[in-house]
């Protein structure tokens, strides 16, 4: 199996990217966001990512099948450093190396930029997540209870970070 290839988004990808991120709202498991996502909107995050930060997608056969990105936790400047991390694979290439590329890739990214922290939340039952985040260093550190609501019913999140310095 060749593994996947990680590179810096741009524009172009902004269809494939929108419909890796809708399949995901559409799953339930890994977003609280219920609205899909437009090519234009995501052509525009992709433009906008700030130096500091990256927004990468995997290729498997040329074929874009995933991204990742990281963003500033707060705007405010006590929290400079500290950055939030979403990854998204496609369904139909879920355990072929994909997310872990992604990952492995947007954290040495991180480190080159200097960044202190990344952190994520991810929902309880999403164990492949959870799975992904300890592989590459991360620790959980808390449980927000109930922390927002989808589909009408409050969820808990479990938040992950790792120490990049």
């Amino acid at each position: 199996m060749t593994p996947p290839a990680v590179r810096d988004a741009t524009p172009d990808d902004a269809g494939t990217v929108a419909v890796i991120v809708n399949a995901g709202i559409d799953a339930r498991t890994a977003t609280f966001e219920t609205e899909h996502r437009t090519t234009g909107a995501m052509a525009e995050r992709i433009a906008s990512t700030s130096p500091r930060h990256a927004f990468l997608v995997a290729e498997l056969d040329g074929v874009v099948v995933g991204w990742a990105a990281t963003y500033p936790y707060s705007p405010r400047a006590v929290y400079d450093g500290v950055a939030e991390y979403s990854i998204y694979v496609a369904p139909d290439a879920h355990g072929r190396g994909v997310g872990s590329a992604l990952l492995g890739a947007l954290l040495d990214r991180a480190r080159a930029a200097g960044l202190h922290k990344v952190t994520s939340r991810v929902f309880p039952e999403n164990a492949a997540s959870l799975a992904l985040a300890a592989r590459h260093g991360f620790e959980v550190v808390g449980t927000h209870r109930s922390h927002a609501r989808l589909d009408g019913v409050w969820r808990d999140v479990v938040t992950v970070e790792v120490l990049l310095l």
